[in-house]
């Protein structure tokens, strides 16, 4: 695959001088919202309480590989096991008509050392009107698609391979630092856009770890509001140890109603940058001068069927099958990594309120390596949620 062909370092200035130019984001739906109306006799606070408990039953199905994917040549690890990936709490305080104060914890990372874990969002958002609102504090900076919605409804089993990779770098998951967002329209087109600049080394952290920071911004164009067919461009520019380095993305979303009970969702994205983490784990002595030589790229594509049953006992069932491609270092030392997840779910209540979910994970990689995760592995997934 050959991704971005265009210079990185001209597309990145460019894109963050639209973002800056504009005014500002909300979320990622490209449905515009009118503004509450002004009202006196409004009390503030108003508290609003949200949960999601979410639990797997794992079983893995290659020999002398354990259910995290790690290979094992003495036929040592766990093969199948019962996992709480989620108890989720969030509040929401909107402490004036323009304030809103968010804090998110995963009280199921306890399991875990809690040192940087557990909290997740912890951020205050003053919108000024729809064209502009500024975050401040732990958030999502929005840099792709799965930004924009929470994980208790994604159409798989979990985030993609490559939002993983790309939060470990800074670009993606829960960071500290602030964020510019809006929506408006450019003639007939939607258009919504995030600016943001953040410390870089994920959530939970008591300092920056250097003296760098990583900007980046996205910028969404709805071009066809019969089909939700969604155009998003990402690019990032940062230092990290003195160091420059940079990301690019560019992904394409569109949800197809047939009739009122059948819908297709579809979501396709690819990603490129520089692997800071892995250059940086290297030997200095033996480290090449410019760290855009550890680079990592990835895509995915992500299908999913969905059909209204809306029975008082059950609401919908979904089909679903993501594939992904991941490489985190394909110029020094090529190891690609291909995931296919068919996913059936079914709905119980309507909004994702409850629901279980049966599927299986194929992970195959071009050169396995033992006693690593670069293995290959297929396991198979039960899962189940509630959100409240």
């Amino acid at each position: 695959m050959a991704f971005f062909s265009i210079k990185k370092k001209s597309l990145i200035l460019c894109m963050l001088a639209c973002g800056l130019s504009a005014y500002a984001q909300n979320q990622d739906s490209l449905k515009t919202t009118s503004p509450p109306q002004e009202e006196d006799n409004v009390k503030y606070p108003q508290l609003q309480i949200k949960g999601l408990f979410q639990a797997r039953y794992l079983v893995g199905m290659s020999k002398d590989v354990d259910v995290n994917g790690l290979h094992h040549t003495d036929g040592s690890g766990t093969d199948n096991n019962f996992m709480l990936k989620y108890m989720r709490v969030q509040v929401r305080a909107q402490i004036s008509k323009r304030t809103e104060v968010v804090v998110l914890a995963n009280l199921a990372d306890f399991k875990n050392d809690p040192k940087s874990r557990v909290l997740e969002n912890a951020y205050l958002k003053y919108t000024f009107n729809p064209k502009l609102a500024i975050t401040v504090g732990q958030f999502r900076p929005w840099f792709g698609i799965e930004e924009t919605y929470p994980i208790d409804i994604i159409k798989s089993l979990d985030w993609s391979n490559q939002y993983t990779e790309f939060g470990k770098l800074g670009w993606t998951s829960f960071q500290i630092g602030m964020s510019a967002t809006g929506q408006l329209q450019l003639g007939e087109i939607p258009f919504q856009y995030a600016v943001s600049v953040v410390n870089g080394n994920g959530k939970n952290q008591i300092n920056d770890n250097d003296n760098g920071k990583q900007y980046s911004t996205r910028l969404v164009f709805g071009l066809s509001k019969k089909y939700n067919f969604n155009v998003g461009l990402n690019g990032g520019i940062g230092e990290v140890f003195s160091k420059k380095v940079y990301a690019l993305g560019i992904d394409l979303s569109s949800l197809i109603q047939f009739d009122p009970k059948w819908s297709l969702d579809m979501q396709l994205e690819a990603k490129q940058a520089t692997n800071h983490v892995l250059y940086n784990s290297i030997a200095p002595e033996l480290r090449p001068e410019n760290p855009d030589q550890y680079l990592i790229r990835g895509a995915y594509f992500l299908p999913n069927l969905r059909y209204e049953i809306n029975h008082k006992n059950l609401s919908a069932f979904e089909l679903s099958c993501r594939y992904e491609y991941l490489d985190t270092n394909f110029r020094m030392a090529s190891n690609p990594r291909q995931t296919i997840t068919p996913m059936f779910g079914l709905e119980f209540l309507k909004n994702y309120g409850a629901r279980i979910q049966l599927g299986v994970q194929f992970d195959r990689y071009k050169y396995q390596v033992e006693n690593t995760s670069q293995y290959n592995n297929n396991l198979f997934i039960v899962q189940v949620q509630s959100r409240f």
